[in-house]
């Protein structure tokens, strides 16, 4: 496909925020997008051309949104397969496609072919019954997490497992659903590389950021992450095996545990543009929700140099209700447009300059 003109339309599946900044780069670059998402008033619908109001399953409407789009991407990992398939018979060129969901949407899967592709994992272990954790904590050395294989996210669908006399209540706290059990990582911080992949096979990796977790949830990047040069592009290389062996088109993020002596291991992988790369609009020449749509309409990837140091940090429920005037100077925010703050929810999001880069 010829890179789209401006003046054609994307389509986004998904309505919340990433979904909300993806249009509204696409906007910048003289696109029109259309969302479709269930719900009269959601957070990326309010900023769009075009908003579908229907469930991802609704083939008169997904055959309606086919019909809008010069091409179709997601926002987030949980759009149904299936949709993606029925898309694409109906002729639509839906990028990232439907492998990079295929491999995110199932923790075991995932971490089977992170291994496969040469990405190394903390060990895990399968787990469908009570009987089969007890199993795989055995196997783990008696202490882990137990996590969904589907749908967990911000520390929804996962709970430590420290003795076989937590078997039965942390099974049933995950709703006795397919889950994995993840041993523990004795990491030294958490990284993630944000990649973006064109349609040419071209890559480009920001400066990966250091991330920090309170409950759970990601509370702030920053960038620089401080570690050695070598760390750094092994880190990148890994993102770009990912970003290749998946055929992926757009960004994409890898999480990544770094242990004492700079082994890297992967902990998660995300299809789509990721929190811990917000502060790159601010902080790059081209930052991630740009990128993402010039990948896949077919446009070169805009360069990534980073300008400065920078800390990325959500504002988490009633955070993102204080006044403007009550952040540090020359702070950006960046604000959601959720109705309800509701404790933990992600609302917004504030960006800092730390330094020279």
């Amino acid at each position: 496909m010829s890179p789209l003109p401006a003046g054609s339309t994307i389509g986004i599946l998904g309505g919340g925020q990433l979904g909300r900044m993806l249009a509204g780069a696409a906007a910048r670059l003289g696109f029109d997008v259309v969302i479709l998402v269930p719900g009269e008033s959601p957070p990326a619908a309010r900023v769009a051309a075009r908003h579908i109001d229907a469930d991802y399953e609704d083939e008169d409407a997904l055959k309606m949104f086919a019909e809008a789009c010069d091409v179709i991407t997601y926002e987030f990992e949980n759009i149904p397969v299936a949709s993606i398939a029925h898309l694409t018979t109906l002729g639509a060129d839906v990028r990232p496609g439907i492998k990079s969901l295929e491999v995110s949407q199932d923790r075991l899967s995932e971490k089977q072919f992170l291994n496969v592709i040469g990405i190394e994992t903390g060990r895990f272990e399968p787990v469908d019954s009570v009987e089969q954790l007890k199993t795989a904590l055995e196997a783990i050395g008696g202490d882990g997490l137990l996590k969904t294989r589907r749908d967990g996210y911000d520390g929804k669908g996962q709970v430590r497992v420290r003795s076989v006399d937590d078997l039965a209540a942390a099974y049933s706290q995950i709703g006795d659903a397919p889950a994995i059990l993840e041993a523990l990582v004795p990491f030294e911080r958490e990284i993630s590389v944000v990649i973006a992949r064109g349609v040419d096979g071209q890559m480009a990796a920001y400066d990966p950021s250091r991330n920090e977790h309170e409950s759970g949830i990601l509370k702030r990047s920053t960038a620089p992450c401080g570690l050695p040069d070598d760390v750094i592009s092994r880190a990148m290389d890994l993102a770009g095996t990912l970003a290749r062996e998946t055929g992926h088109i757009g960004v994409l993020a890898l999480e990544l545990f770094v242990l004492e002596d700079g082994t890297l291991l992967a902990n998660e992988m995300a299809p789509r543009v990721h929190n811990s790369g917000h502060w790159t609009p601010e902080a790059c020449a081209t930052g991630q929700f740009e990128q993402h749509i010039r990948a896949v309409a077919g446009w070169p990837l805009g360069p990534v140099t980073r300008h400065f140091d920078v800390e990325m940090e959500n504002l988490l429920g009633e955070e993102a209700l204080a006044p403007p005037q009550s952040f540090a100077e020359g702070t950006i925010l960046t604000l959601y447009g959720k109705r309800d703050a509701k404790p933990a929810r992600k609302m917004g999001h504030a960006v800092r300059r730390t330094g020279r880069a």
